[in-house]
């Protein structure tokens, strides 16, 4: 009896020792070498006035995966970092990037909301192998983007838009990272060119406002659906586009792409289109790959501000919103177009400055309220006045001179 008493009084005081909270025993719910990373982090950092990041940021606290806010632990390993609270109110974090970062060799995701933090981005992320998400956007990161990242084996999303970091882009992240399906590189000041192929199987690539140059790959993987490249100083054929049956959105306006535009570009999945302001000639293509698919609600088409010739054809007759504007298009607009303003599946459509003699609007029947035409500036009177045309239109001529319309249309004057 003795001895039983005994020992339910021995496994009572372990039972008693085992939730006596221990200083000691809470520090291990994060690695020392996790801890130090963060410190090291928190002294490359501050909140701008305003913000309060930091606020729970206590290393004294017995459990920092708890109190810290942005971290996330699993095992005693941070395996998410978040610095900044990405609420609008808040001007963010100032600073720079600590390299002590890839001491947290558990991380999977780095995210930095917008602020004021400066100066590279540390190559010795380089090392953290099981990082999924980079996100380092808004802030005013300098230098080039290091080559080691291409060393990231499970990279899924790369996010280093609206930094000002210069230089080219490793060519790695285009073929290094076999998991990569998000990057985002716009708005910073990258030069350089591509690579003539890319072949991370990229779902997502934004490269929009920098400064690259040279032509487009000629091979991009079937798999991206979003391309933007715009505002940059690219030039060349559109090639490299065909294969890409995935694609919904692609824009490559503001840069100098000549020549014809392929006819896969103009089909009904890739629902957003723009290629304006480039150096594109030759006429809009007379069909669409497939006659059973058809624009639909929410489709955009911009062309404008282009060298296109020749007469317009039917296929973008039921795009919601085209833009035609500022071209050398001729004769007169197929009645297709017509019908879908006043059958509601085209509400914008402009067709101003180019040299076209006919626009076959019914006599006496208006145009409805949610449309918006524009036709001034062509070889024709337009019954429709000014009315439907953007703002910087006021003040110009309704009709072209007589003189441009002859040259440009065989001889016929304005009728």
């Amino acid at each position: 009896m003795a001895k039983s008493h005994a020992l339910f009084l021995l496994l009572l005081l372990l039972l008693v020792d085992a939730c006596r909270p221990s200083h000691q025993q809470d520090q291990n719910k994060i690695s020392s070498n996790d801890l130090a990373a963060l410190a090291a982090v928190k002294d490359s950092l501050t909140d701008i006035p305003g913000s309060n990041f930091f606020s729970t940021w206590d290393f004294t606290s017995p459990d920092p995966c708890s109190a810290f806010s942005g971290i996330t632990c699993s095992l005693n390993r941070v395996t998410i970092l978040t610095l900044g609270t990405g609420v609008s109110s808040s001007r963010g974090l100032a600073g720079f990037l600590s390299p002590s970062v890839s001491n947290l060799t558990e991380l999977t995701q780095l995210v930095l909301y917008p602020g004021l933090v400066t100066g590279p981005i540390p190559p010795q992320l380089g090392l953290l192998s099981n990082l999924r998400v980079l996100s380092l956007t808004n802030n005013r990161l300098k230098g080039p983007i290091p080559s080691s990242l291409s060393s990231l084996p499970n990279l899924h999303t790369l996010d280093l838009s609206y930094n000002q970091l210069t230089g080219t882009v490793p060519p790695g992240l285009f073929t290094g990272l076999t998991r990569l399906k998000v990057m985002i590189l716009a708005s910073n000041q990258l030069s350089g060119e591509l690579p003539r192929i890319v072949s991370a199987e990229i779902l997502h690539l934004d490269l929009k406002d920098n400064s690259l140059t040279g032509t487009l790959p000629l091979r991009l993987p079937s798999t991206i659906r979003y391309l933007s490249a715009s505002k940059n100083m690219m030039w060349g054929p559109l090639n490299g586009l065909q294969s890409l049956s995935e694609l919904g959105f692609l824009d490559l306006s503001m840069n100098q792409f000549s020549g014809p535009i392929p006819s896969s570009l103009l089909r009904p999945p890739l629902s957003s289109l723009f290629l304006q302001r480039n150096n594109l000639s030759g006429g809009v293509p007379t069909s669409l790959p497939s006659s059973s698919l058809m624009y639909g609600e929410g489709s955009i088409v911009d062309l404008s501000h282009n060298l296109l010739t020749g007469e317009l054809s039917p296929v973008l007759a039921a795009v919601e919103t085209l833009f035609l504007n500022n071209n050398r298009l001729t004769g007169r607009v197929p009645e297709e177009y017509v019908k879908n303003m006043y059958g509601g599946s085209t509400k914008t459509l402009y067709l101003q400055h180019n040299y076209i003699t006919g626009f076959p609007l019914e006599a006496g029947l208006g145009l409805p309220d949610t449309v918006s035409l524009c036709l001034t500036y062509n070889c024709m009177v337009p019954s429709v006045g000014f009315k439907g045309c953007p703002a910087a239109s006021d003040g110009e001529q309704l009709s072209r001179p007589e003189s441009q319309c002859v040259v440009f249309n065989h001889g016929r004057s304005i009728p």
